[in-house]
């Protein structure tokens, strides 16, 4: 089967948790015991990841660590991991609780729907409005790359 696929809506409740689909809550709960980092993404969701999954996007992205001194960049960088990451633990109802810091980066407030998005190596938590216009700027640059690729199809032709 495949794993941390597909995607469903949720609301997030009062306390800011959501709950997620069984599929999902399965995922995690065979990778990882339900043991998860969120991370705050640049495009304004919430990624969920199995901590070992973390852990090695974190080692292969930052390497020399004691570069840190004399880079802007990799300071950053692990100021921006540091700062929009926070481990979890899913409960055993499939709910998750986003801290307050997070659902504000991404816009996701009680009450209001967030779209849960399988990425085959976790999820990510949007608000419906984010992810719908994410969405729709995929579909523009896949439209363009079809129309860009059929041209040249055509002058070789």
């Amino acid at each position: 089967m495949l794993t941390f696929c597909g995607q469903d809506r949720c609301l997030v409740d009062g306390n800011g948790r959501i709950k997620l689909s069984q599929h999902f809550v399965d995922d995690f709960l065979n990778r990882c015991g339900g043991e998860v980092v969120m991370h705050g993404l640049p495009e304004g969701a919430i990624a969920i990841y199995p901590e070992e999954v973390y852990k090695e996007m974190r080692r292969r992205e930052i390497g020399e660590v004691e570069a840190a001194g004399n880079s802007f960049v990799i300071r950053q960088s692990m100021r921006r991991f540091g700062a929009l990451s926070q481990s979890e633990v899913i409960s055993k109802q499939g709910r998750i609780t986003l801290p307050v810091a997070l659902r504000e980066y991404a816009g996701l407030f009680p009450g209001e729907d967030a779209c849960v998005i399988g990425v085959e190596i976790g999820i990510e938590i949007w608000s419906r409005k984010r992810y719908e216009d994410e969405m729709k700027s995929i579909r523009d640059y896949m439209d363009n790359k079809r129309t860009k690729e059929l041209e040249a199809v055509n002058e070789h032709q």
